[in-house]
């Protein structure tokens, strides 16, 4: 499962990043202008809130689970999830979690 996770989390970094490269070299690094765009629909912002709603509820998890299972760097999940998305923290987590067994 480790090997599968560590596919994942390079997945979810390229793939996010192909999009985001794209906006950055079209407009640069614009933050408001990104944040405006994710909310830019209704069904797009609906989409964006469903995300954040899950990145928070996954730090939560992944806090109190690290702590019980001892899984060592668990705290990467948080900057991962800021540069590139769930689609990078989430199996991170798991790939650090399957490490510790």
């Amino acid at each position: 499962m480790k090997t599968l996770y560590l596919a994942a989390a390079v997945a979810g970094t390229v793939v996010p990043w192909i999009f985001f490269g794209g906006f950055i070299v079209e407009n640069g690094i614009d933050l408001p202008l990104f944040v405006a765009m994710i909310f830019a629909t209704k069904p797009a912002g609906g989409f964006a809130a469903d995300l954040l709603i899950c990145c928070a509820v996954f730090w939560i998890w992944s806090w109190h689970d690290a702590r019980a299972a001892g899984v060592r760097g668990w705290w990467l999940t948080i900057p991962a999830v800021w540069l590139v998305g769930l689609s990078l923290a989430l199996p991170l987590y798991l790939w650090l979690r399957e490490r510790e067994k």
